[in-house]
């Protein structure tokens, strides 16, 4: 996948393929591009051609829209597929590879290739499960010597096979059913080293006893190696990840040494994303995977944001007193730490949970004066080494927070709702709105079928948005004004110094190869924490209400665009440039003056409606 939003990273295999040759070609193919990879189990054709007469592909005539567009779709078989496009006398032809996603079962005596798990080197605690597996001939007898054990791989039943993420965007997210022949598992455990017991004459006395074993002492596994016998002939192969055998005693000590260290619910980034760790803070390493470390609260964190302390015990902390400041627009609040533990936050309707890991409570006193945004502040010890303190907070809508640490002083700001200026012929007085014109510069985002960039539509729409709500008085910040490349970690620091009331991330969307490009259609909202759901629920019913437009959908969902934390943050898919009747008013310039005006108008109601 290219580095784009997620919707849009639907968008972005389509990028690649614009095709701007002539002037005014009369048929014109903008996706798939010729000798395109896919593991996809169909293909659509975004394309156009002049109204007058049709177009097949491979002899079949295709459905278009009033312009001439396109996007029919066609299955694939495994490896290579020849369409061929026809209009009148002009003709394109598209070769499409599609791949397997399964490993190829070996016919003779040999592992798949790339089946040896585990991959990466891994280290675990004494008692906890290791496992490998193995891909090898149906029928075969497989283990794995480690050590001094040897572990049996046994052949697998069948499995569900998960769809990926993108599949809940399609609305084919259903598991299917995965052969699992050739698929060899199998586990065991390392416990921490016994003591040996020794006997010992030393002169006429027999001195018996036993020898402790140094526990401060990881224990290297080395490689595994795995072993095929088929037929009375066997083959031995060593795998490529190094286990290890962790000293509970001697536990490594990580810091976190980038702003924001991502935390994950386990070791890739196909995993889920955790509350952001903020920089220096510290915890003991109890896992390792490949370039991956698992912290002591449960999250795994990449080595790369991480230094190792040398001669650090694991970090432990108590807290007493809990601090209260009144800032400008904002509560601030601020929890004496003997050292920087893990956090985490959890937003409810009219909650704010902070989570403090490793910490034990010796709290007698806090103070929280009449607070505009704080009803009250409740704790309790949930676990030993973890208290939450709760937030009752007066509203139900959130505006927005920010969490870092001052020396060991973890400070928590909680920020105020807008005041909006009594004004009714600029009812935004008063009010910070930034805009977000999606991609840009080289990153193209999706295409329409006559190879109108997303990139340029966003920005568009985000100029007569921003003239919009101008009118209405709001104070508009925009992350790009011309077509220029800004990295996401560049839009969101732009969130994060403006502290705007709210972010709007304008997009248009596009589907992966297995979509049905030719009939979805629609308006989305995509938001990631609780402050954003309210105006994306809102945003999604009016502008389905007023323009009439279908609705494809309102998602959660881990964006870039989505995460910043200090505003409500939303990422707008306003129609669909796949869809050949779609895109039809979604290039159309008078279409997007009308989005804008709308667009504007519903943000206005948000507003007024979450006094």
């Amino acid at each position: 996948m290219k580095k784009f939003l997620l919707p849009v990273i639907l968008s972005c295999f389509i990028s690649s393929s614009v095709a701007l040759a002539e002037p005014n070609p009369s048929l014109k193919v903008v996706y798939p591009p010729t000798n395109h990879q896919t593991s996809a189990e169909k293909i659509f054709f975004i394309g156009t051609a002049p109204p007058n007469g049709q177009v097949l592909i491979n002899g079949t005539p295709i459905t278009r829209s009033q312009s001439g567009h396109f996007a029919p779709s066609f299955p694939l078989k495994l490896g290579e597929n020849i369409f061929e496009i026809r209009h009148q006398d002009q003709v394109l032809q598209i070769k499409v590879n599609r791949i397997s996603t399964q490993p190829e079962i070996p016919q003779g005596l040999a592992f798949a290739q790339g089946s040896l798990t585990p991959v990466a080197d891994i280290a675990r605690l004494p008692g906890e499960l290791i496992c490998f597996s193995a891909v090898a001939p149906p029928n075969a007898s497989v283990s794995v010597k480690l050590a001094s054990q040897t572990v049996a791989l046994l052949p697998q039943p069948q499995q569900a096979q998960l769809p990926s993420n993108l599949a809940a965007l399609t609305g084919q997210n259903q598991p299917t059913t995965q052969s699992s022949v050739g698929k060899y598992e199998g586990c065991t455990t390392f416990p921490a080293p016994a003591s040996d017991s020794f006997t010992q004459i030393v002169g006429n006395n027999i001195i018996s006893g036993t020898v402790v074993p140094d526990s401060r002492q990881n224990i290297d596994l080395g490689q595994p190696e795995f072993q095929l016998r088929l037929n009375g002939k066997t083959i031995t192969q060593p795998g490529t990840g190094k286990i290890t055998i962790l000293s509970p005693a001697q536990l490594p000590v990580a810091e976190v040494t980038v702003e924001a260290g991502v935390a994950r619910t386990g070791a890739s980034t196909d995993h889920s994303r955790l509350t952001p760790l903020p920089q220096g803070t510290r915890a003991t390493v109890t896992g390792k995977e490949g370039e991956w470390l698992r912290l002591d609260y449960g999250a795994w964190i990449n080595s790369k944001e991480t230094r190792i302390l040398p001669g650090a015990i694991p970090p432990r902390s108590i807290i007493r007193s809990v601090g209260y400041r009144r800032l400008p627009g904002a509560t601030e609040m601020v929890f004496p730490l003997q050292t920087r533990v893990p956090v985490s936050v959890q937003q409810g309707n009219n909650s704010f949970t902070l989570t403090l890991y490793n910490t034990t409570a010796q709290t007698d006193i806090i103070r929280l004066d009449d607070d505009p945004l704080i009803s009250r502040l409740d704790w309790q010890q949930v676990a030993p080494g973890q208290i939450q303190y709760t937030f009752n907070l007066k509203k139900n809508q959130q505006w927005g927070y920010k969490l870092r640490y001052n020396g060991t002083t973890l400070v928590l700001v909680l920020r105020h709702p807008p005041v909006i200026k009594q004004n009714k012929q600029k009812p935004l007085s008063g009010i910070k709105i930034l805009l977000d014109p999606g991609h840009g510069g080289k990153e193209f985002g999706a295409v329409g079928a006559t190879g109108y960039l997303e990139k340029d539509v966003n920005l568009v729409v985000s100029k007569l948005l921003r003239d919009e709500l101008v009118k209405k008085g709001a104070t508009v910040v925009m992350t790009r004004e011309t077509d220029q490349d800004v990295s996401l970690p560049e839009r969101q620091a732009i969130i994060n110094r403006e502290e705007p009331a709210i972010a709007l991330s304008i997009h248009y969307n596009a589907l992966p190869d297995a979509g049905d490009a030719e009939n979805t259609k629609g308006v989305g909202m995509f938001w990631y924490h609780t402050q954003a759901h309210s105006i994306a629920i809102f945003m999604q019913n009016y502008l389905v209400e007023k323009l009439g437009r279908p609705s494809y959908g309102v998602f959660w969902n881990n964006l870039a665009l989505t995460r910043p934390a200090a505003a409500p943050s939303v990422l707008l898919e306003l129609g669909f440039m796949s869809n050949p009747n779609e895109f039809e008013w979604v290039s159309n310039p008078q279409e997007q003056k009308k989005l804008a005006k709308t667009l504007a108008d519903g943000i206005t109601e948000w507003f007024r409606s979450v006094k």
